[in-house]
């Protein structure tokens, strides 16, 4: 897998403010993130595109990774250095020859560690498995044991992201159990100091061996 594919996973807040974005992603950053996430489910699409050029150039800044849900053409289009694609967003393996082999595909596998398998095999750098916790961004989503993290790490070649609910206090206990990645959207970017929460988020990872 992509060394870089270790640590906080910034998921972008749909945030109808682009400037708040902007600096809400600029905080993160400063803090130590080094990959975002762009997830807008809500703009027109030439306000997405505006907002994902503006985050390349923002990413490139501070030598960080950019990745864009469910968007390959959105992707390739402002030079991002990956997608991420849920169950019915594209097709796996071909999103992996558009995209080459520098580029990154992570794939969503909800609780389902055969999803992970096959998303591997066709090419996949991470499986994320969510939600781990309830989450407010999607309230219904089915629950993920922790125990597909060490299935991961023990028999595929992707690394492990975990989404869903995730908070601070929450953290260890999935780096633990084996998490590469923690994509956090809300208890990233409602903390009154986004830079010190980023921060706080790398400094897990630190401590923990790889």
């Amino acid at each position: 897998m992509p060394p870089e594919l270790r640590g906080l996973y910034a998921i972008t807040p749909e945030q109808a403010d682009g400037a708040r974005l902007l600096a809400d992603i600029e905080a993160a950053l400063s803090g130590g993130c080094r990959i975002v996430q762009f997830r807008d489910k809500l703009s027109p699409m030439p306000e997405r595109v505006a907002r994902a050029r503006a985050l390349r150039q923002l990413t490139c800044r501070y030598t960080a990774r950019l990745l864009i849900n469910d968007d390959l053409a959105l992707a390739c289009l402002v030079d991002a250095d990956g997608v991420h694609l849920g169950r019915d967003d594209g097709n796996l393996a071909a999103s992996r020859a558009i995209l080459g082999p520098k580029r990154i595909l992570g794939a969503s596998c909800y609780a389902d560690f055969s999803a992970a398998r096959a998303a591997s095999l066709a090419g996949a750098d991470y499986v994320a498995f969510g939600a781990v916790y309830p989450s407010p961004t999607k309230p219904h989503a089915a629950a993920a044991p922790l125990d597909l993290f060490a299935q991961t790490k023990n028999t595929l070649t992707a690394a492990s992201c975990a989404i869903g609910g995730i908070t601070l206090a929450t953290a260890p206990a999935l780096i633990a159990a084996g998490a590469d990645l923690l994509a956090v959207i809300t208890d990233l970017f409602s903390a009154p100091d986004i830079a010190s929460r980023a921060a706080a988020y790398q400094r897990l990872f630190e401590k923990a061996p790889s």
